[in-house]
């Protein structure tokens, strides 16, 4: 039924386009990443290098016949051009029921409309929370040894294409332990920039509080003393050895300020198209 009602909209909505403005033509730019070819973090299969074209067939296939889809659709400026600007798939949590929401976010055709913002948050129910050890040990096992670890949280900054180190080197038994006391906070300053600011701890914690949007990211993103970040929250469950709760954030501060810039651009060209300035004409004297 999702899989129907979806292929339903796409085929409705170009029909209802003026005519007029199908021939405006988006030719999209690449913006940069936080991540490399070799350190792309993905949460469910969707990384930052996926489109909303394509993390929307991931999640098709993942939550076929359980669920609900929100697609977030816009136009581009003044266009007929429409995109996938935000995603949201989830299924309610109950008695016997995991809960699960997976949301992302996406810049527009100008930059390749390219996810900057992906989160997926489980609510386990009552008799199947994971023990603790077992999600900390498969959180390494796929993301690889995290920065900073604490307050129910490990955190993975990046910076040039590599997990930033700043002098904590946990395994799992060091991790487990970690997890539920307060961030080392000798550790956690390494993290700011020279003058004291940036901590990307303080900007994932802010970031999860705004709209999603570029626009609303964008200061936050600037102001990082990383390029990119991804947080895993395991909160205790029914008993302290196990997790009542994960949520997974992937945020691409690099792409978030790239895309926020290609597409401040186009969309001022378009502008600029719709209404050129008039031509100054010079008297005959």
């Amino acid at each position: 039924m999702l899989r129907r009602i979806l292929i339903v909209i796409a085929a409705v909505a170009p029909a209802a386009l003026p005519a007029a403005s199908l021939a405006y033509d988006i030719k999209p730019k690449m913006p940069e990443t936080a991540f490399s070819k070799k350190l792309h973090p993905d949460i469910l299969g969707i990384s930052t290098d996926s489109s909303a074209a394509a993390a929307q067939a991931i999640l098709e296939a993942s939550f076929r016949g359980r669920g609900k889809a929100d697609i977030q659709q816009q136009k581009f400026g003044g266009t007929a051009i429409g995109y996938a600007a935000a995603q949201t798939f989830t299924i309610p949590a109950g008695p016997k029921q995991t809960g699960e929401v997976v949301s992302s976010s996406f810049s527009s055709p100008a930059s390749a409309n390219l996810a900057y913002f992906v989160s997926r948050n489980l609510t386990f129910a009552p008799d199947q929370q994971p023990s603790r050890a077992e999600m900390v040990k498969q959180v390494m096992d796929k993301y690889g040894v995290p920065t900073i670890v604490g307050n129910q949280h490990l955190y993975y900054f990046y910076r040039k294409g590599s997990i930033m180190s700043v002098g904590a080197k946990y395994k799992e038994a060091t991790a487990l332990e970690a997890v539920d006391r307060p961030l080392d906070p000798r550790t956690a300053i390494k993290l700011n920039d020279g003058n004291g600011r940036g901590s990307c701890v303080a900007v994932v914690k802010r970031s999860l509080a705004r709209d999603k949007t570029l626009a609303a990211l964008l200061d936050e993103a600037k102001g990082a003393n990383c390029d990119g970040a991804l947080s895993v929250e395991l909160t205790p469950g029914a008993t302290p050895d196990r997790v009542g709760s994960a949520q997974f954030t992937l945020l691409d501060f690099k792409r978030i300020v790239s895309a926020a810039r290609i597409d401040g651009d186009a969309l001022a060209a378009e502008l600029n198209e719709r209404n050129p300035p008039p031509r100054a004409t010079t008297p005959k004297l």
